[in-house]
């Protein structure tokens, strides 16, 4: 999840975390690149009783997709960026859809 929940989402609690070590090694980086997600808002780890910092399963996809970016040459805050739009985006178009398909329902005419 995001440091300030612009994902919009919250379905952590439903997967199993990963520590940090094992996130890096899952998605063939380091550490330091899950740390740099964490200092530009793209992820915040969460938090075992211990304190350790424990990333989920859909925090390790959004990790995945800022690192194909950052692969092709983009600096980590660009790529933060722009994965999050990418998934503001995606949510606008699902919203657009969810309200399309209402008026559709509501008004059948006018779809013709």
């Amino acid at each position: 999840m995001t440091a300030d929940d612009s994902f919009g989402r919250l379905d952590d609690d439903d997967y199993p975390a990963y520590t940090m070590g094992r996130a890096a090694e899952m998605l063939g980086t380091s550490q330091g690149f899950l740390r740099a997600l964490g200092e530009h808002r793209l992820i915040t780890p969460l938090r075992s009783a211990g304190g350790h910092r424990r990333y989920s399963r859909y925090q390790l996809r959004i990790a995945a997709r800022a690192r194909e970016i950052v692969d092709q040459g983009t600096p980590v805050e660009a790529a933060c960026r722009i994965v999050i739009l990418e998934d503001q985006l995606e949510e606008a178009q699902r919203i657009n859809a969810e309200y399309r398909r209402a008026a559709e329902s509501a008004n059948p005419t006018a779809a013709a």
